[in-house]
């Protein structure tokens, strides 16, 4: 009975994992010309996966990212350009969602924080190299002396 009892636990914890699916797209997307498919990839390939991690909407298989991609491939069909499409989906999944954020006020230590880490840590590279020759010049420094001597190296 006990051995019954721990297969079926086992059977039951091994069940999700069988029934996950990867997600596939039933239908392809179709592209009514080559413009149409060269503006689309540019377009998703700008755009960030909401639930991957640092992947492009082209690149991520993910039931959402199927489901952007079609979103986008609608509103481009429906005359949006770009830039609207772009601010429709930051308006609904938030900067995350460009690879790209503008620069405003509460993006800028993103754009120029790695900037600043550079240059505060050249500003303490620089003095500890000071510091160093500082202190190496001090301890070299010969003696002076009135004699006039011929030093051996």
């Amino acid at each position: 009975m006990m051995r019954a009892l721990l297969l079926a636990f086992a059977l039951l914890l091994s069940a999700p994992p069988a029934f996950a699916q990867v997600a596939t797209d039933a239908t392809p997307l179709a592209f009514t010309g080559a413009a149409e498919e060269k503006r689309f990839h540019a377009l998703v390939s700008e755009l960030r996966c909401v639930m991957c991690q640092n992947q492009s909407l082209a690149d991520s298989n993910a039931q959402i990212a199927v489901d952007l991609r079609r979103e986008v491939l609608d509103l481009m069909r429906h005359g949006k350009s770009d830039a609207e499409i772009k601010d429709f989906l930051v308006a609904r999944y938030g900067e995350f969602v460009l690879y790209r954020p503008q620069v405003e006020s509460k993006t800028w230590l993103l754009w120029f924080g790695p900037a600043l880490v550079l240059l505060a840590g050249g500003i303490v590279v620089a003095g500890a190299v000071r510091r160093r020759a500082r202190a190496s010049g001090q301890a070299i420094a010969p003696a002076t002396d009135d004699r006039n001597e011929e030093q051996e190296w």
